[in-house]
């Protein structure tokens, strides 16, 4: 219990943040003083809208899962539903073995249930694999946690892993299979072979959701900023931009938040290494678990190419890692969403970088561009010269959901539960995607709120 306006400071700008913060504000009425301090020089996270040829168009996340409820009902309360589109319902495709290929069917992330599904794509000694599975000596123990790659690969292949899962998981978390645990990416997975699956296919089968009516993804009419300046103006809190929070101290009453000053409770809002750092002298077990949670980076290249360019009926192009190409995917963004179609230019977006390689970060934007649209040559034929672009780095943007993930995420959970006045969230605990970063936000604002009221 606070006496006076409760002093609220939510450290992280980013979409968990900024939803943690309009909760507060909600919870706690006018009264309250809130305060966000970000790092960067910019609210709204790995969350950006950029003008290109005229227009809005994210240079982030783009889209959320349709199927999950958070973001349409945050969307509601902050009244703007009229933002809400859904794409045109095309699939993308896999460049592989330098041609193009149709996206498997019935795959969970890339990981067949039947040989069939993989024709094609892989090799007739792959298909065999695959085949064999059902009929080839498995053991799992129930509650473990591996690689995807090790789980996988071991089963069906490495052209499995490079041509169908790779391209998948490099979309979600920019990573690998190498680098990305079974029961944190793939829960449905995990407990299907907990349950006794006879095999992988027999796993991955009983894995696979139910398909849905509606559509499988959304996104804002005006690009994610339409949500992020709508949660700003909800807010109404104070915005201290340019500084890192390098400690917190507890004292008598609430906290000490280096170098911004006291507050009553905190919400820590930050990637894992960031809340490692904040953490270390005052919950050192969380900061340690932390500490083990490792960043991939990637670069997003937008681009405005000429309106007759007849690129592929596909809403976009997916990499395999054996393609030899350093673009991971490319979003034809003006032939996945209907919105952008109407616009007399059309959009595409190129995505470079997975976990261990920052190597496109270090490249000049020109440069950036140039492998784009060589890559963009390579997988389309066409040669095609951008009117406009964009080039954006994002450093550390992802979270790597590695073996063990989830034992993590319970160890930094457990130290901080019982520490009064203090929570935490963020893309690092139970979901990369928008709608778990809304839900984990979510859940931190109630919590620090029962002290602060």
């Amino acid at each position: 219990m606070t006496a006076g306006a409760p002093r609220v400071a939510v450290v992280g700008g980013g979409i968990t943040g900024l939803v943690a913060a309009y909760r507060v504000r909600t919870a706690l009425g006018p009264d309250a003083q809130i305060t966000i301090v970000e790092a960067s020089d910019r609210l709204g996270g790995t969350l950006r809208t950029v003008d290109i040829a005229g227009g809005p168009l994210d240079v982030g996340a783009e889209a959320f899962i349709g199927r999950r409820p958070e973001v349409p009902e945050l969307m509601a309360e902050l009244g703007i539903t009229d933002q809400l589109v859904h794409p045109a319902g095309k699939r993308p495709s896999i460049y592989s073995g330098g041609e193009l290929h149709p996206m498997p069917a019935g795959t969970l992330m890339g990981i067949p249930a039947t040989a069939s599904s993989m024709r094609g794509l892989v090799e007739e000694s792959t298909l065999r694999r695959i085949e064999d599975d059902a009929t080839s000596a498995f053991k799992w123990t129930p509650g473990s946690d591996v690689s995807v790659a090790e789980l996988v690969g071991g089963r069906f292949g490495e052209q499995v892993l490079r041509r169908s899962v790779d391209p998948l998981l490099g979309g979600v978390y920019s990573g690998l299979s190498d680098s990305i645990g079974v029961r944190a990416a793939l829960p449905t997975l995990a407990a299907a072979l907990d349950s006794g699956a006879p095999n992988l296919s027999a796993a991955v089968a009983a894995a696979l959701p139910t398909p849905s009516a509606g559509p499988v993804f959304g996104a804002l009419r005006g690009g994610y900023s339409a949500l992020v300046d709508a949660l700003i103006a909800a807010t109404d809190s104070i915005t201290v931009l340019g500084t890192r929070v390098s400690s917190l101290i507890g004292e008598r009453r609430g906290w000490r938040v280096d170098p911004v000053g006291h507050f009553d409770v905190v919400i820590l809002a930050v990637p894992a290494p960031s809340l490692s750092a904040i953490l270390a002298d005052t919950v050192p077990d969380a900061a340690d678990a932390a500490a083990d949670i490792e960043l991939a980076s990637s670069v997003v290249v937008a681009m405005s190419v000429p309106g007759d360019t007849e690129l592929p009926d596909n809403s976009g192009v997916l990499v395999a890692t054996d393609a030899g190409l350093s673009a991971k995917a490319f979003t034809f963004s003006s032939r996945k969403w209907t919105h952008l179609a109407t616009r007399d230019t059309v959009l595409l977006r190129a995505s470079l970088g997975r976990f261990g390689d920052d190597g496109p970060l270090d490249l000049t934007d020109e440069q950036l561009v140039e492998s784009a649209v060589r890559d963009l040559a390579t997988v389309t034929g066409l040669e095609i010269r951008p009117n406009s672009t964009v080039v954006q780095r994002w450093r550390g943007g992802l979270p790597q959901y590695a073996p063990g993930h989830l034992d993590r995420v319970a160890d930094i959970e457990a130290a901080v539960r019982d520490v009064p006045g203090l929570a935490v969230a963020g893309a690092w605990s139970h979901g990369v995607g928008v709608p778990a970063c809304v839900a984990s936000a979510t859940r931190a604002a109630a919590h620090v709120c029962e002290v602060a009221r």
